[in-house]
């Protein structure tokens, strides 16, 4: 019998062991190739002082039905690896709260939205007015613009916007509001304040994201006869010369799916003058950082929510939200604070932004802490694309036929989430199980 895999993956982030799944599920036979020790690219856990924790804090939220749906289907539990919480936006230091309740659509939001706390009357009624216009071009702009733009056309102005619509952009963008793309944030809003009320619901991770989904994913893809190989870098993918199939280390498959982020893609498609098209709209990409800080504290540290924000309208400030990783199936004490987009947080070094973290963080919650026991500071300069306007997003399938790719930046409808990965997943797999047919 021949045992030659038909599908090889290149990358074992979630959008590779997303497609790697579905073709599983599928009956396909598929390897994965990953160059790293371990599986979850861009979101992996990372062992730090003892504790497992991430590389970078994600949340996830209740319309990531394509992530909770391969959750269930490699067999994590959903409520053992998912704190799930009504949506809110808690600012202690500048008095600002909103939470939508347990009601159905649309009450959920009018209700949240007039009994948040820290805005004016005036600005609540401007917020519901605000997404009734989206929600009456069915979330469609004419034109693309920048999320800024968006909001001074819709006169949201003082604290909804900085602490409501400002944070869920850099938040689901990565990118900031005056840099990032309009349209994609409103497709966000479709499908999480313009969904039901258990879309808007945060999900917030209560394991490791290595046990919240790639290391159960790996599992599935090896009761079904699939292949992860680690530590196995692929520098080249070619034609073979008996037929059509693409060469990997030496080896023959019918389709490659390059699931890695877009200037390795951009690498592995370079040799193809059929993707010349593609090469140069990836090298036009220009990314965001994300930093993640985590205090060990001692034991008895907790926060009043599991997640807070930090923004308190003060100039120079670094903080934007913090989560406290005992409330979250963690070790009690330690504080992940999150650091979106390019900033001056980046400027500092890893000793500086943790003491100024550490202080921002009593200021905020009105007492004095203990000195942190250690600290740690992740920086991903790459963590995602930068999600501007009009941003061309290039295809699933390559002119190089038997050729594919998926990752965030394919998914052209969302930004670089994990649902973007996901979805981006699914969908290249679902077309090559529909080629093969």
């Amino acid at each position: 019998m021949n045992r030659t895999p038909e599908v090889a993956i290149i990358g074992g982030g979630w959008a590779g062991l997303a497609a790697a799944v579905e073709l599983c599920a599928a009956g396909a036979r598929v390897v994965v190739f990953e160059a790293a020790k371990q599986l979850g690219g861009r979101a992996r856990r990372v062992d730090v002082h003892g504790h497992a924790l991430d590389n970078g804090q994600h949340i996830l939220i209740g319309a990531y039905r394509e992530t909770l749906r391969l959750m269930r289907l490699v067999g994590a539990d959903e409520d053992a690896s998912l704190k799930r919480l009504p949506l809110e936006l808690n600012y202690p230091g500048a008095n600002f709260r909103l939470r939508l309740p347990r009601l159905p659509k649309p009450l959920h939001l009018a209700v949240g939205l007039l009994s948040a706390r820290g805005c004016s009357l005036g600005a609540k009624f401007s917020a519901a007015r605000f997404m009734q216009a989206l929600q009456a071009s069915d979330f469609a702009l004419t034109t693309d613009c920048t999320v800024a733009e968006l909001l001074d056309r819709h006169n949201q102005r003082g604290a909804i916007r900085r602490l409501m619509w400002e944070p869920l952009c850099l938040a689901a963008l990565n990118t900031p509001p005056e840099h990032a793309s309009a349209q994609i944030f409103a497709n966000v809003l479709r499908d999480s304040l313009g969904g039901s009320r258990a879309d808007t619901d945060l999900l917030l991770p209560t394991v490791d994201l290595g046990l919240l989904f790639p290391e159960h994913a790996a599992r599935f893809i090896e009761r079904h006869g699939g292949s992860i190989r680690l530590s196995t870098r692929v520098e080249s993918v070619t034609r073979s010369r008996a037929d059509t199939h693409l060469c990997i280390n030496g080896e023959s498959f019918a389709h490659v799916i390059v699931a890695t982020a877009p200037q390795h893609a951009a690498r592995l498609l370079q040799p193809h003058p059929e993707t010349e098209t593609i090469v140069r709209t990836l090298a036009d990409y220009c990314y965001e950082p994300i930093g993640t800080v985590y205090l060990g504290y001692p034991s008895e540290v907790r926060l009043p929510f599991p997640m807070l924000g930090m923004d308190e309208g003060k100039p120079g400030q670094f903080g934007q939200w913090v989560f406290d990783r005992g409330q979250l199936g963690g070790a009690h004490g330690v504080m992940g604070f999150v650091l979106s987009a390019e900033g001056t947080w980046d400027e500092c070094d890893n000793a500086v932004l943790a003491d100024a973290l550490h202080r921002e963080l009593q200021t905020m919650l009105g007492r004095s802490l203990p000195p942190p026991h250690w600290h740690q500071v992740i920086r991903e300069r790459r963590a995602t694309f930068s999600c501007r306007p009009n941003l061309p997003r290039p295809p699933r399938r390559t002119p190089v036929g038997e050729l594919w790719l998926a990752g965030d930046y394919v998914c052209a409808d969302y930004p670089a989430t994990l649902e973007g990965a996901v979805r981006s997943g699914i969908q290249t797999a679902c077309e090559v199980l529909k080629a093969t047919s």
